[in-house]
């Protein structure tokens, strides 16, 4: 029979100390974790959409630096660059932000809007931009599913990722036709809160920039969804450079988190499978 050793006083200590390391390891981990749950008093939901792209780089910048990730909605448009926001040359533009792990979705590709519907079977529409830009065309579901769907094949090329769920009717404009549409071919629509609305589209004269930010920093309340552009051609004081950077920090403070709008409990089973059909 082998004897039995004593365990000498110095490994006493030593066990000691790893056990009370180890306790005192998972007291900060629980604490940190607790401090992060009361710290995220409500959570927020940003969202841009294309626009003249003439901000999009200082927007994903600011977004990276604060660790925030945002939904993007996309459609082929003129920009800054002389350019459409969905050519070859934003295509590592996007591939960032995909990387950066935004959720994005379909604006319809050339930015068309609702005119109303039309008949039993139809819908009026204007696309803005592309071959019929100004023109009111008549369109039935499968013309409109693919509109969305151009959007969703054009963002796939690009970055190799499909696109979530989503889409945005440009100027928010839907019928229940166009909503049920959308749905059946695997779009879910997302609008904005009204203290969501940013208003970078708004004359800069009537909305200036400071007024912009006072309003979204006190209206904006947990669960709201908020909305604005990557550029907006008409705006004379760009809103992006004087207000989003504030407006992150100022949310913050009042202890909001940041998600995207596949997280947003409204959203969550619409995009469970990222690829629309």
């Amino acid at each position: 029979m082998l004897p039995i050793r004593p365990i000498r006083p110095l490994r006493l200590k030593s066990l000691f100390a790893v056990c009370l390391a180890g306790w005192l390891a998972a007291g900060m981990l629980l604490a940190g974790s607790a401090s992060a749950a009361d710290a995220c008093r409500g959570t927020l939901y940003l969202t841009f959409d294309t626009g003249s792209m003439s901000q999009a780089q200082l927007i994903a910048d600011t977004l990276r630096r604060h660790h925030i990730r945002a939904t993007f909605f996309v459609a082929s448009e003129p920009t800054v660059h002389g350019d459409r926001s969905l050519d070859d040359g934003w295509k590592t533009y996007w591939k960032s932000l995909a990387a950066d792990g935004h959720a994005f979705g379909t604006h319809t590709f050339d930015h068309v809007y609702l005119v109303g519907d039309d008949g039993a079977d139809g819908i009026r529409v204007r696309p803005q931009f592309g071959p019929a830009a100004g023109q009111v065309q008549r369109w039935d579901q499968s013309a409109f599913c693919a509109e969305l769907k151009r959007s969703a094949t054009r963002f796939a090329a690009l970055t190799g990722r499909p696109l979530d769920h989503l889409w945005r009717a440009p100027g928010g404009r839907t019928s229940p036709r166009t909503l049920a549409w959308a749905e059946q071919c695997g779009f879910r629509h997302v609008g904005w809160d009204p203290a969501g609305f940013l208003g970078d589209e708004l004359s800069s004269e009537r909305y200036p920039n400071a007024r912009l930010l006072t309003q979204a920093l006190e209206r904006l309340k947990d669960g709201d969804i908020a909305m604005a552009h990557l550029g907006i051609w008409s705006r004379r004081d760009p809103w992006a450079p004087a207000v989003l950077e504030p407006l992150l920090s100022g949310l913050r403070a009042r202890g909001f988190c940041f998600a995207t709008i596949p997280e947003h409990p409204r959203y969550r089973q619409a995009s469970a499978n990222r690829s629309p059909r």
